[in-house]
């Protein structure tokens, strides 16, 4: 009898304990089954992750897909339409003295134009996070007027931080001073040396001429090298290329011998290793005429438009990007954005795989036109009629596509991996431009469709506008032209000195 109560309870035990189990399991499957609303995993169509936290304390409109993005993009046509220039503006800085931030934005004249509604609308997941039905998923809070116009107002910044901007600004108009190693006009190197001030400089590489012209007529300069911030090597990497002295393969040796001559005649070189001094350069072959002088290369600060932080010679935050510009005398050209009837536009030479793939996957597309050769009409006309202007690198990252675009109110589209991007660290260029990876280049008609569908084009398009100012050089510096951000991005620069002593 004893032995079959034993049984009986074994099995009671083992019953009691497999249903515990189940229902165990079943908890913690409904638990972990709740979408947690502080932490989102979305994957890209590329299959990379991107960690999404959800909102909090943001509002915004969520997006409904009953409501038609027709009457949104009529809005903001016409506020561009209506909008009157003002003294003081949220985004963009306007010339005027040294620490004005003010500045009147610029009056678009064409009216807008109806548009159809035939287009998919694309959620903005950084107002709120959408499930499917176009219903926010728990913890986003709903808009407020106050939530709505900071979001506006953040939506149309183009600084990472405006008002640090403003103020290192200032101080850079009263403090900053540059020490340029002298030269005389009787010396055998003048035209690389010294500034063409009679000359105006154009094509692909202006910016070097440019810069030495705006800086010889600029308050920032000092004869007195005690009270320097920086010391500028004046030679022209542009210059000694058409110098037939020189020539392309001569350049490194005359880099060579000139830091070799400033370091044994002034003592200003030998006391930072170089540290504290600056060149600029546009052409990509400034990135390898310091090859037998790196000292420079690893410690002055190397002001270049080829600014590619995965080739070797360019170090992020230590050099500085600026923008290849084609110069383009007058008032930059208006189109308003309904009079862009062309998605997207490139032309230009078949010098690198990422062109060749962009023209090869878009050369039959009507909506994204691609040019390998040279176009049969203007340039500018393309320009204009585009919504998107695409910067697809060549030989190197940087091209003038990118002024180009900028100019004449077109939203430029970066294709090029590792491009540090010209005064990165002082605009946000995710508010006027649209960064693609070139492994993308298949989704970039989907990719610009969807922004072109939600309100995210037309306030792209106006903060072009807005920095418009930064992209141009003038022979006698404006405030916040091109030369003064190349100025700022020094000036920062400044204090990172390292010391470091070279075997003469």
């Amino acid at each position: 009898m004893a032995p079959m109560v034993w049984k009986a309870s074994f099995k009671g035990v083992f019953f009691m304990t497999s249903c515990t189990l189940i229902i165990l399991k079943l908890t913690f499957f409904f638990i972990t089954s709740i979408p947690s609303t502080s932490k989102l995993m979305i994957h890209d169509h590329d299959d990379h992750h991107f960690d999404m936290k959800a909102p909090v304390d943001q509002s915004g409109e969520t997006f409904n897909p009953r409501i038609s993005t027709h009457r949104q993009y009529e809005d903001f046509a016409r506020i561009l339409h209506e909008e009157q220039p003002t003294t003081t503006d949220v985004g963009g800085l306007q010339p005027g003295n040294g620490s004005n931030c003010g500045g009147s934005s610029q009056q678009v004249t064409d009216p807008p134009s109806q548009r159809g509604s035939g287009h998919r609308p694309m959620v903005n997941t950084s107002q709120a996070v959408v499930h499917e039905g176009g219903q926010p998923s728990a913890g986003s809070s709903p808009p407020t007027k106050k939530g709505k116009a900071l979001n506006d107002i953040q939506q149309t910044e183009v600084y990472h931080d405006k008002d640090i901007f403003l103020e290192n600004y200032k101080q850079m108009n009263k403090s900053l001073k540059i020490y340029v190693y002298p030269h005389q006009k009787t010396d055998p190197f003048a035209n690389v040396l010294l500034p063409d001030i009679q000359s105006s400089p154009g094509g692909n590489y202006a910016s070097e001429s440019y810069f030495k012209i705006a800086l010889s007529v600029s308050h920032f300069i000092t004869q007195d090298p005690s009270e320097a911030d920086l010391f500028f090597l004046p030679f022209s990497i542009a210059s000694m290329r058409h110098d037939k002295r020189i020539g392309t393969g001569g350049i490194k040796n005359f880099v060579k011998d000139y830091i070799s001559t400033i370091s044994h005649k002034y003592p200003f070189w030998n006391r930072t290793g170089g540290a504290d001094h600056f060149y600029v350069a546009c052409h990509s072959i400034g990135r390898t005429a310091m090859d037998k002088a790196p000292e420079v290369r690893i410690n002055a600060i190397q002001a270049v438009c080829s600014s590619s932080y995965f080739l070797q010679g360019y170090t992020a935050h230590k050099d500085a990007s600026i923008p290849q510009i084609w110069p383009r005398p007058g008032t930059p050209p208006i189109r308003h954005p309904s009079k862009r009837e062309m998605l997207a536009f490139y032309a230009g030479a078949m010098n690198s795989r990422v062109r060749e793939y962009l023209v090869k996957t878009w050369t039959n597309d009507t909506e994204i036109g691609v040019h390998q050769n040279r176009l049969k009409t203007p340039y500018s006309d393309s320009l204009l009629g585009s919504k998107f202007c695409i910067h697809a690198k060549g030989f190197e990252v940087n091209t003038a596509r990118i002024g180009d675009a900028i100019y004449y109110g077109c939203v430029p589209v970066v294709l090029a991996d590792h491009y540090d991007l010209p005064f990165s660290d002082i605009l946000d260029w995710s508010r006027f431009s649209v960064v693609v990876s070139t492994e993308d280049i298949p989704f970039l008609k989907r990719i610009l469709m969807e922004i072109v569908d939600s309100d995210e084009y037309l306030k792209l398009q106006k903060n072009v506008l807005k920095v418009q100012n930064h992209f141009q050089w003038h022979r006698k510096p404006v405030d916040f032209d091109t030369f003064y951000m190349v100025m700022y991005e020094l000036w920062v620069r400044r204090s990172t000195i390292r010391i470091h002593l070279f075997n003469e």
